[in-house]
């Protein structure tokens, strides 16, 4: 059975985060089982933008909403941009209202074997 790597299990997670929500580097990680793996969400999240399908990396903040991976875009205010024209308030770097956009996979997608187990599948068809 073909396995899927950390980076690509973590753009499979950001890929279904919906469209004028966004998520955490911790909240990705803890889904994923790695209680104190956020910096190694940072990781992948960096090395995401040339992945395919694209990765919607614009919507994995911080732990309190700001835009801490701003830097990794194109130009330091595109990743505000592709939040606002989502509809989400930026102000400062910060998405205002954040419990309002908090979008928490743990709540959203299935347990992890289970949702890899349906990729891999949807992959083979």
């Amino acid at each position: 059975m073909r396995q899927i790597d950390f980076f690509e299990r973590v753009w499979q997670v950001v890929r279904a985060v919906p469209s004028g929500r966004v998520t955490t580097y911790g909240a990705i990680a803890y889904y994923l089982g790695l209680r104190r793996g956020a910096r190694l969400v940072g990781y992948a999240m960096n090395a995401s933008h040339t992945a395919s399908p694209p990765v919607p990396a614009h919507r994995v903040v911080n732990h309190a909403g700001r835009l801490t991976g701003k830097f990794h875009f194109p130009t330091p205010t595109t990743m505000q941009e592709r939040l606002e024209a989502e509809g989400i308030p930026i102000i400062n770097d910060q998405v205002q209202h954040f419990s309002l956009y908090f979008w928490d996979p743990i709540e959203h997608l299935p347990l992890p074997d289970l949702f890899f187990a349906e990729l891999l599948s949807d992959q083979r068809r």
